[in-house]
């Protein structure tokens, strides 16, 4: 199943060691000879470690952040499955889609279903180089071990644990270690993370008053907050903003009351991600009880999404943090030229 914004908002897992650079990758590593790639899961569980023996030309890939990478890295060719295609964005894995069921496509792209549904005959048929997935909680989901004894090759990824947005761009040089393209992957991480550090300096040198934001909508009756050290906090604060009611020291988003809530809006100029809603009628819809947060600013991220509901934010975005760094930075500075927010919820 591909990755969604709620798996990535309210997952929780322990707080990495505080000594080691918040941007650093804290679950991979990349090994030299010969070439390993090292997946280390969270709480202390046992690193998996793969070794690349040749560049691999057929992958399944069941997050759309993957997509993201292998598709900057001008190789998404390799991808002959995913897991909801639908929900990708991707213009040319979502025209190798479109081809493959009308059966004129000469590379084709199988859509292999979700964790309990998987099509394994599918995936055997397609005699992969590797299958590569995360994981959302502890221990091994049973598709996977299924999966392994069946032959297939498995590879989980914790990228979407990353609390700092280089850190999880960097997952670029595993993709690039895989398919090898390690040299242009360094070189595509290298100017996003400059980019986004210049952005960063930008704002911190304009000194502008810290912009207070209140993030998210209650998912499945549960409206999650980020810790400070979230994935999305960092890119507020790095934009010259500040989750209100963000935990410091911790990275886990929390679950907060309706109450909670509606008191931090009072401080709120903006809000942040309010789930699908595009418009303050639709917040009504959803809780009428939202016409009591007099939020004057509302921006989405989700003006780049599929007819199916496919967001980009999660898949080139999780690459792009600069891009997303410069939306949110210019949403605080009262700028409108956006690219993955959409503008002003009226």
């Amino acid at each position: 199943m591909l990755l969604s914004l709620a798996a990535v908002s309210g997952c929780r897992h322990a707080r990495v060691d505080a000594s080691v650079d918040s941007r650093d990758a804290h679950y991979f590593n990349i090994l030299e000879n010969p070439l390993r790639i090292v997946s280390i899961p969270p709480d202390g569980g046992r690193p998996d470690t793969l070794r690349v023996d040749s560049p691999m030309g057929r992958l399944v890939c069941m997050s759309s952040s993957y997509i993201g990478f292998l598709d900057a890295l001008g190789c998404d060719s390799v991808v002959c499955a995913v897991s909801g295609a639908g929900y990708i964005s991707s213009p040319s894995i979502r025209m190798r889609d479109s081809l493959t069921m009308k059966g004129v496509c000469p590379n084709p792209l199988y859509d292999v279903g979700y964790e309990a549904a998987l099509d394994y005959e599918r995936i055997l048929s397609l005699s992969p180089d590797l299958f590569i997935t995360y994981a959302v909680g502890g221990g091994e989901p049973a598709y996977i071990s299924k999966l392994k004894s069946l032959g297939v090759r498995v590879f989980t990824l914790h990228e979407h644990l990353e609390e700092h947005p280089l850190a999880r761009a960097s997952y670029i040089r595993l993709f690039g270690a895989l398919t090898d393209r390690r040299q242009k992957a360094d070189s595509i991480y290298e100017r996003i993370a400059f980019r986004y550090d210049s952005i960063r300096s930008k704002v911190s040198r304009a000194g502008a008053p810290v912009a207070k934001a209140l993030l998210n909508i209650p998912y499945a009756d549960q409206w999650f907050i980020p810790g400070a050290e979230n994935y999305m906090s960092h890119l507020v604060k790095d934009a010259g903003g500040e989750v209100l009611g963000a935990r410091e020291g911790e990275s886990a988003s929390r679950v907060a009351s309706l109450e909670e809530c509606l008191v931090l809006s009072r401080d709120a100029r903006f809000w942040l991600n309010p789930g699908g809603c595009t418009s303050r009628d639709e917040l009504m819809k959803v809780n009428p009880s939202f016409s009591l947060f007099d939020i004057p600013l509302i921006y989405n991220n989700i003006a780049r999404t599929t007819p199916q509901g496919g967001n980009d934010f999660w898949e080139s975005g999780a690459l792009r943090c600069d891009l997303v760094l410069e939306d949110l930075s210019r949403i605080f500075s009262g700028r409108d030229s956006l690219l993955y927010y959409y503008i002003k919820v009226q």
